[in-house]
């Protein structure tokens, strides 16, 4: 039976581990990142990774930094055949990766060499991208950029936000790490190198980043909008407060108004002007202090007395 460790981290993570568990693959043990303070009580949270491995009485460690730690030793020690990793967080030290048998890969949600790096599911939607897709790549000293095993496209719908395209990303991989792992031990498989002179890069989201710039076309901030749904969410501001904008659509203009300027008060949410004739209305929103909301439900409140040209973003 070929013995696996196995380390992620995120929800992404999880519906692989589970898929190598089903295959009948030996998991010696789980690595992941260590619990962190969640929410406004800040309540010491394990790791989704964590929580799956337990449900599989399987040993978990989570060393804060991999390189140089005792862990990175009792790994070695196990003595695995491959190393599988999906959305670890950290890029692992060469004694790890010279260590299994069959070296170690990783599970990256986008079609490499685009999009290396923390956040490719939040760039692909972000920059507008039709299709994106899974590639199990051995892995490399360097970031996401060893040779690639296989690969699978997936489409991305206009309606897809990063929540959806990130359960239809995960479930892709554990589909094609489970038809992959098969061929890799059987040594049935040539791996390809990158054309690292094509490599483009998602860098994980700055607050920054954030922020809806409301010169930019209505098509380039429904794709942020959604790029950042349901996190870290985009926002934009009203009178100084912070408002975040979870959910929009894009609408049609006749003509041209200020950037960021509320043009029109519809049922279900307010229309903004953006750089070009093509609008955004906001459809789910949540203003400063206040618990998220339908554009109907803040039009019915606060919103009510907004005047026709009020500057978002100011």
């Amino acid at each position: 039976m070929t013995k696996v460790v196995f380390m992620g981290t995120p929800d992404f993570s999880v519906p692989v581990l589970e898929r190598i568990i089903q295959d009948g693959y030996e998991v010696l043990a789980v690595v992941t990142q260590p619990d962190r303070p969640v929410g406004r009580k800040r309540i010491l949270t394990p790791t989704p990774v964590k929580v799956e491995a337990e449900k599989h009485q399987i040993p978990v460690y989570q060393p804060e930094k991999l390189r140089g730690s005792e862990e990175l030793n009792t790994i070695i020690k196990l003595k695995p055949d491959i190393v599988i990793t999906a959305a670890y967080g950290q890029i692992l030290p060469k004694d790890l990766l010279d260590a299994p048998e069959l070296g170690c890969i990783n599970v990256h949600a986008s079609l490499l060499p685009e999009l290396r790096g923390g956040a490719p599911i939040h760039y692909a939607i972000m920059q507008g991208k039709k299709k994106t897709g899974i590639t199990i790549m051995y892995m490399a000293e360097k970031l996401d950029a060893g040779d690639i095993i296989s690969q699978v496209e997936v489409p991305i719908t206009e309606e897809d936000n990063v929540g959806t395209l990130h359960i239809k990303l995960s479930q892709a991989g554990a589909n094609l790490l489970s038809d992959t792992l098969p061929k890799l031990i059987n040594h049935e498989l040539t791996s390809i190198p990158q054309n690292h002179e094509l490599a483009t890069f998602a860098s994980n989201i700055k607050r920054e980043q954030e922020k809806i710039d409301w010169s930019k076309t209505g098509e380039d901030i429904y794709n942020h909008i959604r790029g950042l749904n349901p996190w870290p969410v985009a926002y934009t501001t009203l009178n100084g407060n912070v408002m975040k904008i979870w959910e929009s659509k894009k609408v049609s203009l006749s003509e041209q108004h200020p950037a960021g300027s509320i043009v029109e008060k519809e049922k279900d949410g307010i229309v903004v002007a953006t750089g070009n004739l093509t609008g955004i209305k906001i459809t789910e929103l949540q203003p400063s202090g206040k618990k998220k909301m339908s554009g109907e439900q803040f039009l019915n409140g606060t919103g009510s007395t907004l005047p026709i040209g009020t500057i978002l973003g100011e």
